[in-house]
This record gives C-alpha cells, sequence and structure tokens, in this order.
C-alpha cells in the first residue's frame, strides 16, 4: 500500500491535484456515462478543493453532489458541511438546484433525517428498499487524527452497521450526533479517493498503512482506496 502512495510537497500541491483530478474523471464518467455522482467530503482541506473546482469549466448540469456526512446542525451553521460546500463552490457555478442532494438535517430527530437521506439515496441510484449497492462514480475521503473518516468514528455504533447506507450516529466525545455513510455505501463506489495533509495526522495513517489493528479503534483501516492524495507532513514513508 505504501508503494502507491507519491507524497505531495504541501497542502497545496496536493489540493491542486486532486482537483486537476476531479476534472478529468469528471470529464471521463459524463463522456462515457452522461453523469458523475460524487460525495463530498467536509474539512479544511477540501474546502480550498471545492474553491478551486468553482473556477473550472466543467459541466455542472451532469454533475450530482451528496455528502458523505454531516453535522447535526442547521444548514446555515458556521459547523455545517453543506453550508462550507456552498460558499466555496455551490454558489460561484451554475449548477442546477435539483443536482445538489445534501443531508436534511433534522436537530432534534437525527434518526429521522438519516433515514430520509437514505431513502433518498436509494430513489437517486434506483435502488430498492432493502440491499443494492450506490455506485458512486466517486467518494472523497478524510481522515482525522483519531483515524475517522467520513463520520465513523473510533467505538461508535456506526462501524457495525452492514444494512443500511447511511446513519447517525452519537460520538460521544462530541456528545452530540453526526450523520454519515456507512463502510458498505463508501465500499460501493467505484474510486475512493483518501485526501490527508499535515503532521496531526501522521500516527493515524501509520497505523493505516501498516494494515494492522482493530477497526473499532481506527475506523480508516477498513477503507481500501483506489487513490491516495497525501502530503509530505502525513506521510511516514
Amino acid at each position: 500500500m505504501n508503494a502507491s502512495i507519491e507524497p505531495h510537497d504541501d497542502v497545496a500541491a496536493l489540493q491542486r491535484d486532486v482537483a486537476d483530478s476531479f476534472c478529468d474523471l469528471a470529464r471521463e464518467t459524463i463522456a462515457a456515462r452522461g453523469l458523475f455522482r460524487v460525495s463530498l467530503s467536509g474539512g479544511s482541506t477540501p474546502r480550498r478543493i471545492y474553491e478551486l473546482l468553482a473556477e473550472r469549466d466543467l459541466p455542472w448540469d451532469k454533475i450530482h453532489f451528496f455528502w458523505g456526512d454531516e453535522r447535526n446542525v442547521p444548514h446555515d451553521h458556521e459547523d455545517s458541511n453543506y453550508r462550507m460546500v456552498r460558499q466555496a463552490l455551490l454558489d460561484k457555478i451554475g449548477i442546477p438546484a435539483d443536482n445538489v442532494h445534501p443531508v436534511p438535517v433534522d436537530v432534534a430527530a437525527p434518526d429521522r433525517a438519516a433515514s430520509a437521506y437514505e431513502a433518498l439515496l436509494r430513489q437517486q441510484f434506483g435502488l430498492p428498499d432493502q440491499g443494492g449497492a450506490l455506485d458512486w462514480d466517486l467518494v472523497l475521503l478524510g481522515m482525522g487524527d483519531d483515524a475517522h473518516t467520513a463520520s465513523l468514528f473510533p467505538e461508535t455504533k456506526a462501524l457495525a452497521i452492514e444494512d443500511r447506507l447511511f446513519v447517525e450516529n452519537f460520538v460521544p466525545k462530541f456528545d452530540a450526533y453526526r450523520y454519515t455513510m456507512t463502510y458498505p455505501a463508501i465500499e460501493s463506489a467505484k474510486q475512493i479517493w483518501f485526501l490527508i495533509a499535515g503532521a496531526a495526522k501522521r500516527d493515524a495513517l501509520r497505523q493505516v498503512l501498516s494494515g494492522e489493528g482493530d477497526v473499532a479503534e481506527c475506523p480508516s483501516l477498513r477503507v481500501r482506496p483506489t487513490r491516495w492524495f497525501v502530503d509530505k507532513p502525513a506521510f511516514t514513508g
């Protein structure tokens, strides 16, 4: 797994490479299938990527955006992943409203919101009420310094869920709910890209690359990305 990683000099180079690669994949996929469906990641590293994408000339009417995870806050809250993407990208491009699919957050009833988003995903991908694979064209993922990805945090219930695509997940260290794709939803993607930057991620990345340990304590261990985008401060060699 290590041999396939060519670390970028810094996070800015990583972000430019992801934006370029995103555009190439989007154009190739649209040419082949007429549609490009992406699950987005939150965080500071993706934000700059979205800003770069806003400067590109892409067929936005053929691109559909979804969210791999979300905070249990209103869409106008400063912590909202949807708000971040809207400010960095969506407000700057001519994308049809029907192509943007944020999580329908319900602060008081996160279980209801998660079920509603799973139903939306199933409708968008033409799946039955149970089973089936989302078949994403691309899933973008980050990784925390605790090795979480999406909102699959260590020692949380969502790690064990195999019969759902999207769930609410209580995270004790925040004393709050998050929304997240499950492992089966992530693993159904044609392309999974891990975006990992900064020295704070070094220990977590080292453990993931070792392939050793317990997924319950290191959730990113289960993910098998098709591409790694890593900068030198995060890379262990």
